[in-house]
């Protein structure tokens, strides 16, 4: 579906179910596209979003919907809207109430120790929220997806050597803990506050939630203060939060890096595998951010290779 189509079909179920009796005038709601990918296209209708899910989707988004609906992630993750998913040219459309997110222009004001908070809850919630057959957390899928992006893709040079070679070298330990509900994706864009008087923050997108090692969740933070992205004191709020939360992945304090250097370093290779993709893609150059995460694959890829992303060379 052409997304000029896509984004009309999802504005006009957006504004059905925003307003299931006709408004007696024409509706005021703010309506606009809040993200356009493919894995992934959200629109906005006043008070509420709607979603339409990555194509490969598939039978897990019912358990990923129906955890994130669950008493046992109240206050952890957005409550999707009542109502089943509809289904229109192969996507998948679910409904959530809108929620505040995080201000991309002040970053000092990241809530940091809230994340870390939302993150030990969510890796101490029972297993049994995700159904008898639980999907997989897609934070190491998305890893060795992007690198094959990255391979697969026109681009030639010593970037995209270095970041796959990067990537080929990450060695990911075994996990310290067993398996726990993960988000998959987290990132300071994947908050909200809810949307209720005096909400709190809490999680969204559920597309990559499911079992796995949580190490992963800990593991995009963990590069961003590696490659010098966020404030080492920023870091400690982030460490000392989630273990003051009960959160046990990263090991006591002084022992993370034993834990989180290697999949620090995966995390880092699948971003700088996307920013090049995307920047080749678009015709431009990397931005300052982006091209900190390229710079530190080159430094890291003189390393000893590792066999948890083989399958992405």
């Amino acid at each position: 579906m052409p997304c000029e189509d896509l984004h009309a079909t999802l504005a006009d179920h957006a504004a059905h179910r925003a307003h299931p009796v006709a408004p007696p005038h024409p509706c005021a709601c703010p309506v606009r596209v809040l993200a356009d990918r493919p894995d992934g296209t959200v629109v906005r209708h006043g008070h509420l979003v709607v979603k339409a899910h990555a194509p490969d989707a598939g039978p897990a988004l019912h358990a990923r919907l129906t955890a994130a609906a669950s008493p046992g992630l109240a206050g952890i993750v957005l409550r999707p809207l009542a109502g089943t998913p509809v289904e229109t040219s192969g996507r998948q459309l679910t409904c959530w109430p809108y929620g505040t997110p995080v201000d991309p222009a002040a970053p000092g004001a990241a809530p940091w120790e809230e994340t870390a908070t939302l993150l030990a809850r969510l890796h101490q919630a029972p297993p049994s929220v995700l159904g008898q057959a639980p999907p997989p957390a897609r934070g190491p899928e998305k890893a060795v997806r992007a690198l094959a992006r990255l391979r697969n893709s026109p681009l030639r040079g010593a970037a995209r050597n270095a970041v796959l070679a990067a990537g080929a070298a990450a060695s990911v330990p075994q996990a310290r803990t067993g398996p726990a509900v993960c988000h998959g994706d987290l990132h300071l864009g994947q908050l909200v506050r809810a949307p209720e008087p005096g909400g709190g923050w809490v999680l969204i997108d559920v597309d990559d939630m499911g079992l796995g090692d949580p190490l992963w969740d800990l593991a995009r933070p963990a590069a961003w203060f590696a490659c010098g992205l966020m404030a080492p004191e920023d870091w400690v709020r982030f460490l000392t939060a989630y273990r003051e939360a009960g959160g046990t992945a990263a090991g006591p304090p002084g022992e993370e890096w034993r834990q989180l250097d290697g999949p620090a370093r995966a995390l880092t290779a699948q971003i700088a595998a996307q920013a090049l993709v995307k920047a080749e893609q678009a015709a431009r150059p990397l931005d300052e951010d982006e091209s900190a995460f390229v710079d530190a694959c080159a430094r890291m890829a003189p390393l000893p290779r590792g066999p948890a992303l083989d399958a992405a060379t």
